[in-house]
């Protein structure tokens, strides 16, 4: 089953915990603190597989998580780090992050990080210093991350084959490709794209049948833009369109409206080189020796060949493709563009916004990815944790900021998770 389009849920591992432990062996006097590091979360990968054609996998299951990082041991022993989850996606895939783009990936092998692993706690031997030689505090794991993944495909085609229903541009794919699309006489046979690939002596073409498209096409009428976008990435397009025209309409003006749906989802489109196939000059009526023989046709300021061709006996074919491979070998190289890639940075601001409620006075809401990391691996068990965290809030200034905004005694603050009781001093 061909599935373009796919929403997950990923939920990277959490770190694990340091260890909070102080070394104790017989005839060895102040051993000291030896707590071990908490090992790191699993990181969620997606990777690009050419051998996948579709996003069916990610149809049948929408929810994945990665390994957390094991604890820390005495001894200084750090724990394990969580094994990352690899997830495999075929060539072409853009990936959305909670509803803005992360990237592109195109190139087999290519990768990306969509959900970063939380990184370990730290141990006790982390906060030795010449101050605090038994330091009895340890830091919890950092939660993972969680995001909402949508996955877009858009197929890698060097021909992208349009036109309206029952033009056969199946019937040309597998004529010139080993392709066998579903072949019929009736419109919107094709409803999914598919691809096929045409060997010549020093190049291959891949050829993408585009289900067939009508006037509106851009508005989502008919198959629209479920499959418009597959157009996005071929190198050259050929409008295949029925010598006899569509519904009432000519041949040329079902190429007008072609390009019109083209230009109206993406005026790029028009930029890339484009040639007619005018097909079914096999039969009887189509009077292929006539006036649309060697001509071309025009949109805007620009004319494009026409060729004419029967998709069934396979005439004309063979010329249409040479002028492809013509056109394709005269296009320059690509410059396979930077990925951005899934490395996301900590900030240290934070915003404070306030709500009240009738009975437990105000509560004041502090969110920043700092200060939600800090509590969230601080373990409250413990005094020292404790005090330390309110010192870093002291040093942020955010006292001073929940002083600006009215804090009073008594008043309710949340961060992340949890919620504090203001209390002054």
């Amino acid at each position: 089953m061909f599935i373009d389009k796919a929403r997950i849920y990923v939920h990277a591992g959490k770190g694990g915990n340091g260890c909070l432990s102080f070394r104790r062996e017989k005839y060895v006097p102040h051993g000291g603190p030896d707590g071990g590091t908490g090992g790191k979360g699993g990181d969620i990968i997606f990777r690009v597989s050419p051998s996948l054609k579709t996003l069916y996998d990610f149809q049948c299951r929408s929810h994945y998580s990665s390994a957390n990082g094991t604890p820390g041991q005495g001894g200084n022993k750090a724990g394990r780090n969580g094994k990352d989850l690899v997830l495999y996606v075929p060539p072409g895939t853009v990936v959305f992050r909670n509803g803005k783009i992360l990237t592109d990936l195109i190139t087999p092998g290519e990768e990306i990080i969509v959900a970063q692993g939380g990184c370990g706690g730290r141990g006790n031997t982390a906060f030795k210093s010449s101050k605090n030689r038994a330091p009895r505090i340890a830091e919890k794991g950092e939660p993972g991350e969680e995001a909402v993944i949508d996955l877009e495909l858009k197929l890698i085609a060097d021909v992208g084959i349009v036109g309206y229903p029952n033009a056969g541009k199946s019937t040309f794919l597998s004529k010139v490709t080993q392709a066998r699309p579903k072949i019929a006489d009736y419109p919107f046979t094709t409803l999914t794209p598919n691809l096929g690939v045409l060997k010549s002596k020093n190049k291959e073409i891949i050829f993408a049948d585009i289900p067939g498209l009508i006037e509106g096409a851009h508005f989502g009428k008919g198959l629209g833009r479920d499959f418009l976008r597959h157009i996005e990435r071929t190198k050259a397009i050929l409008h295949l369109i029925d010598i006899f025209g569509y519904q009432g309409k000519s041949a040329k003006e079902i190429f007008f409206l072609l390009n019109r749906e083209l230009e109206l989802y993406n005026p790029e489109l028009l930029k890339r080189p484009m040639l007619i196939g005018l097909n079914k000059i096999d039969l009887p009526e189509a009077n292929p020796d006539g006036y649309l023989r060697g001509k071309s046709f025009s949109f805007g300021k620009k004319k494009y060949p026409v060729f004419l061709l029967s998709a069934l006996t396979g005439e004309g074919t063979k010329e249409i493709c040479l002028e492809i491979l013509k056109i394709l070998n005269s296009l320059p190289a690509e410059v396979k563009k930077e990925e951005t890639r899934g490395n996301y940075v900590f900030l240290p601001d934070f915003e404070v916004c306030t709500s009240s409620r009738k009975e437990k006075g105000n509560i004041f809401q502090v969110s920043g990815k700092k200060v939600e990391r800090l509590v969230a691996m601080t373990d409250f068990s413990q005094k020292e944790a404790v005090k330390r965290l309110q010192n870093i809030f002291s040093k942020m200034g955010l006292d001073k900021v929940l002083e600006k905004k009215g804090i009073n005694e008594g008043d309710t603050v949340k961060i992340g998770e949890w919620e504090f009781i203001w209390q002054k001093g």
